[in-house]
């Protein structure tokens, strides 16, 4: 980072589960700040959050908010950002965003440190943070692409309720507690928050996270496929998810199949590069059943990769199970990641 040199930075969602993560990462990292303002709705305005030992009132996010601010972290919905990550952007503040609403714009790069963190440097003022079960995938997927080659990628995935805030979290523990007591569940939040149609989560798992598109895939298995080709770099990629909700309440766990362009590897391969992988951490030894848990991996910074075996059918493929702290890596953690790259690299004007 700039020596000596500190920033103006607003966290916009700073209330909301990973906005405080975001706060809280700050703080652990003792990233360069000359002074935060803490940004929210007008319902949660007025909240006071610490940050260094100092209180901090929350300020309703307003166009005139991001006056003086250098980089604007947006963490409060999608809408929220297409309606104040252009103010922010005219007031001179870089943007990381860690919802959808500019994913896919093909001016805004999404970005994984560890995978293109040189998009960075192309932004034009905002940049986006992909979806939390992509970035994890593609942590791990990486360091087989650069060594290897890609050629097809099959993901299931086993996602937390966190993924789906707060109140999915108390949905899943009241739902616990009204099953242990032989009492109907109520289902409100699950699977997509304001649909008419809902489900239990507790002791139950839900193949459907986000709304369905007409392709018969939900929304979040559609980010997964298209972030991954463009993060990757890989319009052509195969790509094909299916997302699944489980009732526990941190990390998301995948199954990734994936098929590489290079013939006669091995398991010892695969695991060779994935123990270089910046980021990743490999947990696999099926002698002492070592391999990552959503547990395991809960407020961890890292991706967790484990369970690497070949395919028993196709030379050239492979199977891995990748878990990592959805509001971690998956959110805050590579926000923050994002921010220190901008400073690191000088590419903050935008």
């Amino acid at each position: 980072m700039a020596e000596n040199k500190t920033f103006n930075v607003a966290v916009v969602g700073a209330t909301g589960a990973v906005g405080e993560k975001i706060i809280k990462l700050l703080e652990e990292k003792d990233f360069p700040i000359n002074e935060i303002k803490l940004l929210s709705s007008k319902r949660s305005a007025g909240n006071k959050l610490v940050f260094k030992d100092k209180e901090i009132i929350v300020e309703e996010a307003t166009d005139d908010s991001f006056k003086g601010i250098d980089i604007a972290l947006f963490s409060a919905g999608g809408s929220v950002s297409k309606r104040f990550a252009p103010s922010a952007v005219k007031h001179g503040a870089v943007v990381v965003d860690n919802t959808s609403a500019f994913r896919m714009d093909e001016n805004v790069p999404l970005v994984v440190p560890e995978v293109n963190e040189e998009d960075i440097a192309s932004h034009q003022g905002i940049i986006a943070n992909p979806n939390c079960s992509t970035i994890q995938m593609v942590a791990a997927l990486k360091p087989l692409q650069d060594k290897f080659g890609l050629k097809r990628v099959i993901v299931s995935t086993y996602q937390a309720v966190s993924g789906a805030g707060t109140q999915a979290n108390n949905e899943l523990a009241e739902q616990s507690q009204q099953f242990l007591n032989g009492e109907e569940m109520q289902a409100e939040i699950l699977p997509v928050k304001g649909d008419e149609k809902h489900y239990p989560i507790a002791f139950n798992a839900l193949p459907q996270i986000d709304v369905f598109q007409e392709n018969g895939y939900t929304f979040e298995e559609m980010k997964m496929i298209n972030e991954t080709k463009k993060i990757m770099h890989e319009p052509d990629l195969s790509v094909a998810a299916t997302c699944v909700r489980l009732p526990f309440f941190t990390s998301h766990a995948e199954s990734v199949y994936v098929e590489l362009d290079q013939k006669g590897l091995s398991v010892q391969d695969v695991w060779n590069e994935l123990e270089k992988a910046n980021g990743v951490v490999l947990e696999d030894n099926p002698s002492t059943q070592t391999y990552p848990t959503p547990l395991s991996a809960a407020n961890k910074e890292e991706v967790f990769v484990g369970r690497v075996r070949k395919d028993l059918d196709y030379e050239n493929g492979f199977h891995m199970w990748v878990v990592s702290d959805n509001l971690m890596k998956g959110a805050a953690w590579n926000t923050i990641q994002i921010a220190e790259s901008l400073i690191k690299n000088n590419w903050l004007k935008n």
